[in-house]
């Protein structure tokens, strides 16, 4: 629901084309990095895959494994305070926002509980059938609706082709890495493939998962953004609707996804740290006392150092971007290039993209671009994040740690 801000930002012919290219891109490095489980089915997670990458240095492991936590945790405390946002935004601001924040996490610790991916699929199902519901509804209401929330103030919503003049390069790199932080989910997917009956079955999912994010992100981005035009957007775009009934119904059937989401990621950190733990002991597998104490005891930590992170930073939003261009510049991109070379190298010897012929000079090539791409996340990202938050603390627009501050949309 914030990619109406990236089409009104980047223009929504190049917010469509990035929107289809960035897709492309996470299916590719996806099917790499699915490739590369299958040649080693003993990785776990994405921290071995690091470690495997860097020549099996132990540090590239330590890295890789605080890059992966600290991204988890991150993407834990904004789902805090989504809820907290919904929250605040169905009861008209009814409790202090760290209350609210705090049910959120309590729930999620308790929806996080379940050890294998079997319970998670059911509520993964259920979060991505009523996340459909929810943005079609908001598609359906913008369209039907007179005017967006707070016409006519700024006039006549324009919407614009191209990004509008004067656009600064910090604004169309924040709305660029909008639509890529939405697409890149590598991280959790070696723990999904590890526990898949059929491993080899991946790419019929992620190929289904990919054509249906395209058409749905795309048509209801360019639709919202048809009536919002470049003054009215809000992300997320619920905001905008100006009848309260059809913001909160939409919003409201969003919740699963709210809940969903943030328990993956927490999911995948616990499981990270479990397995480390009870490597090899009978509490790994078989339901023990000192492995569900163990269980919940991790979980608890990660939700508490979430909702801590979200409510004791006034800036977190900018901060999360910038997590984002730090990792997922790794994460996204770098490892998959990087994985694409090692395993063609091992494969067809040093000398790799010569003997394949033509496929292999442009695999080659197209895997060195697409690490590029991932230092241009690095450094472009980062660059941008940065900025924005000097620009927010020069504009006085951050509020202060743990504020009770409405948040709702």
């Amino acid at each position: 629901m914030s990619f109406p801000y990236s089409y009104a930002t980047l223009g929504l012919v190049p917010g469509l084309i990035l929107t289809v290219v960035v897709a492309g891109l996470v299916l590719y490095t996806s099917l790499v990095l699915w490739e590369f489980c299958l040649r080693h089915p003993e990785v776990k997670d994405v921290c071995d895959i690091g470690q495997m990458l860097f020549w099996g240095q132990r540090w590239a492991w330590w890295a890789t494994a605080f890059m992966f936590i600290l991204n988890n945790t991150f993407i834990q405390g904004l789902h805090c305070l989504t809820g907290a946002k919904y929250l605040n935004t169905m009861t008209g601001h009814g409790l202090c926002t760290i209350g609210f924040s705090a049910i959120v996490a309590a729930v999620s610790f308790f929806a996080s509980l379940p050890r294998t991916f079997n319970t998670l699929a059911v509520l993964g199902t259920a979060s991505a059938f009523f996340t459909f519901i929810s943005v079609i509804l908001a598609a359906i209401f913008s369209g039907i609706e007179d005017h967006p929330a707070g016409y006519p103030k700024f006039g006549e919503p324009r919407v614009l082709a191209i990004p509008e003049k004067g656009t600064t390069f910090v604004a169309g790199m924040s709305a660029f890495m909008n639509i890529s932080y939405t697409f890149i989910g590598q991280i959790t997917l070696p723990s999904f493939i590890a526990e898949m009956k059929n491993p080899r079955d991946f790419p019929k999912a992620l190929w289904a998962v990919t054509i249906a994010e395209v058409i749905l992100f795309s048509l209801v981005g360019a639709v919202i953004y048809a009536y919002t035009g470049n003054q009215y957007y809000t992300a997320p775009a619920f905001g905008s609707l100006s009848d309260e009934v059809y913001k909160k119904v939409s919003f409201s059937f969003m919740i699963p996804t709210i809940i969903f989401l943030g328990v993956l990621y927490a999911s995948v950190s616990a499981r990270f740290v479990f397995f480390r733990i009870f490597a090899g002991t009978r509490h790994l597998g078989n339901h023990t006392v000192v492995g569900w104490a163990s269980w919940a005891a991790i979980l608890a930590c990660t939700w508490v150092l979430a909702f801590i992170i979200a409510e004791v930073i006034p800036f977190f939003s900018d901060l999360l971007s910038l997590m984002s261009s730090l990792f997922d510049s790794f994460f996204g991109f770098i490892f998959w290039g990087m994985a694409y070379l090692r395993m063609r190298e091992a494969t067809y010897g040093p000398n790799y993209w010569k003997v394949r012929g033509m496929r292999g000079y442009l695999g080659f090539v197209f895997n060195l671009v697409l690490i590029a791409i991932g230092l241009l996340f690095l450094s472009g990202g980062t660059y941008a994040s940065v900025q924005s938050i000097v620009d927010g603390y020069n504009s006085s627009t951050y509020g202060t740690a743990f504020s009770c501050a409405d948040n709702g949309v």
